[in-house]
Order: structure tokens, then C-alpha cells, then sequence
């Protein structure tokens, strides 16, 4: 097996309180997988110590061949949705990934319009993003994530917002994606979204991960 994440004897202690409790796991490349997990349970922050945001008391995490926190500081050709993505509220959704793009580089106009069209958001939309809905939130925080064709997706609870048909828009563009070769690590309180697209499972509960 070829992991895209390895992470070993994982744990972290804020305040005195354990958030992570010796964690050790191996995920995959080329496949999706799930962690369910009640609020406060420690998926967010297993996802922030894997994408770097969040360091670890003690342990090691290799994310696509790379140490976190010794090589790199933060993962490359990672694409993260975790909690909510900092726009600029008063301009669109189009004119806040465009901004991001001319940021980072890399990425073309035609690319961008492929995302949108990807994620089914209007760019022609003039509506400034403080007034999205959720969902269209969502698909915002997922365009970002998807930009620079990353060969892995970090997602924290993708679906928050979507109705029914975003819901299966989302569950497609996410095996499509799958099948590509990519990774995806996913947490989602819906048992059908880990069911339905999932190729491993895995649950949190204080701290301690177990594979279903």
C-alpha cells in the first residue's frame, strides 16, 4: 500500500485536556476516506494537524512523502476545506477566486470557469459572497480547495448546506475525482455520504481513532 497520509503515535494535549490520543493510521492513495465523529470528538482537529495548521504535542505525520512540521511546514498539493474559508465578504465568488488565483499563480481563466462549472456555481453571479447561502458557501470553500489540481483533498463536513441535489453533485464530483487517482480525507456526520463513497471508514470518539 502507498499512503498519502501516515501518521504515527499522534497526540496532542491543550490545556491538559487530549484531544488526540495516540493516533497512528495510513490512508490510502487513490481512494476515498471517511471519519465520522461527533463535534468535539477530534476530527477537525486530526485534519488541522495533517494539513499543518495545528501543532502536534508529539507524533509524525508524512503527507505525500513529506514531513509535516520538519520538511514542510504546511503540505503541498493539498487542496483544505476545513470550517469556514476567509472571503472577502464584498466581493463575488468570482472576483474572490480570481484574487486568490492571481495570488498563488498557476491557474488560468479558463481553468477557473472549470471549477465553477464543476461545483455548479454561476461566475457570472454579482452577488457578494456575504450573501450566500451555506451551500453556495460550500461550493465556494470547495473551488478553493480544488484550485492548483491538488492529488489531495482535505474536507471537513463538505456537505454542511447543500440540499438534496447539491448532495449528489457534491457525492459525484467526489468519486469522479477518486477515480482520477486522487485522495480524498473526508469527516461527515451523514452516514449515507461515508456508505455511498467511501472506501475506508474510520471513527473518532475522544480523541481515539478506530477503522470500522
Amino acid at each position: 500500500m502507498t499512503a498519502a497520509i501516515e501518521v504515527k503515535n499522534l497526540n496532542l494535549i491543550l490545556k491538559k485536556e487530549t484531544i488526540l490520543d495516540d493516533i497512528s493510521v495510513a490512508y490510502e492513495k487513490g481512494k476515498i476516506h471517511g471519519v465520522m465523529g461527533r463535534n468535539g470528538s477530534g476530527k477537525s482537529m486530526l485534519f488541522k494537524c495533517i494539513c499543518g495548521f495545528v501543532i502536534p504535542s508529539s507524533g509524525e505525520i508524512t503527507v505525500l512523502g513529506q514531513k509535516v512540521g520538519r520538511e514542510v511546514d504546511f503540505p503541498k498539493c493539498v487542496g483544505v476545506a476545513i470550517e469556514n474559508p476567509n472571503f472577502i465578504p464584498y466581493y463575488s465568488g468570482y472576483q474572490n477566486i480570481k484574487m486568490l488565483a492571481s495570488l498563488s499563480g498557476g491557474i488560468s481563466e479558463d481553468e477557473i470557469s472549470e471549477l465553477f462549472e464543476l461545483v455548479k456555481l454561476d461566475k457570472r453571479l454579482k452577488k457578494h459572497v456575504k450573501k450566500y447561502s451555506m451551500g453556495m458557501k460550500q461550493r465556494l470553500a470547495l473551488i478553493q480547495a480544488m484550485m492548483g489540481k491538488p492529488d489531495l483533498l482535505v474536507l471537513d463536513e463538505p456537505m454542511n448546506g447543500l440540499d438534496k441535489n447539491g448532495v449528489d453533485d457534491m457525492r459525484k464530483l467526489f468519486l469522479d475525482y477518486r477515480d482520477k487517482g486522487k485522495t480524498i480525507l473526508m469527516a461527515s456526520h451523514n452516514p449515507d455520504d461515508i456508505r455511498l463513497m467511501c472506501d475506508q471508514t474510520y471513527e473518532i470518539e475522544k480523541g481515539v481513532l478506530q477503522h470500522l
